[in-house]
């Protein structure tokens, strides 16, 4: 008996094209929080995730698997791996939609171990709209962009305003990003 693969996405969605103000490819993405675990400065143990806007509606990350990163010996933990998949695809619909979004679901399938010391090559992509609902996937190439893949993940995320952040998070968050001169309310389009 096969196994039978759920289409993704799950549900009818409408294309996706980047946002008009969108970086375009090529651009080097910042650091949306300098605390963030995936993609901050501050983290000592954190994946240091470096993006790029790739053609189409795609972004281009990687990361190094440090000691720090370890489940096994000598292998990356499961769910380091899963948290670079959410940082690169919540990158992806946060730069290329300029929309806040949350992950709602993210499924991964882990293909083949990633050794310490490795670099993981992410590349996601948008793939469909359905109102609130942002559909994203992604494959993990094991140190070379066309590297053997070692883990595919996709994603649900679902757009939110920005108090979303302020109401269920630090208060004082949204507020260290403005000092920092990462968000702007106006640089968002927010969807009711």
């Amino acid at each position: 008996m096969s196994k039978q693969v759920q289409p993704w996405p799950p549900v009818d969605t409408e294309p996706v094209a980047p946002h008009p103000d969108a970086p375009t490819a090529g651009s080097k993405l910042g650091v949306h929080f300098d605390e963030c675990f995936g993609c901050g400065n501050e983290q000592e143990a954190g994946l240091h995730l470096q993006s790029t806007v790739g053609e189409g509606a795609t972004v281009r990350s990687q990361f190094t698997v440090t000691e720090a990163h370890q489940g096994a010996p000598g292998l990356a933990h499961g769910g380091l791996l899963a948290c670079a998949f959410d940082e690169a695809l919540g990158s992806t619909v946060g730069n290329l939609l300029r929309r806040p979004a949350v992950t709602g679901r993210l499924e991964t399938d882990f293909r083949r171990p990633v050794p310490v010391g490795s670099t993981l090559h992410i590349v996601a992509k948008l793939d469909g709209v359905a109102g609130r609902k942002i559909y994203v996937s992604a494959d993990g190439h094991l140190d070379a962009e066309d590297g053997p893949v070692a883990v595919r993940a996709r994603g649900l995320f679902v757009t939110v305003g920005l108090e979303h952040f302020t109401s269920h998070g630090d208060a004082d968050a949204l507020e260290k990003m403005r000092a920092a001169g990462r968000v702007k309310r106006e640089d968002w389009d927010i969807n009711p």
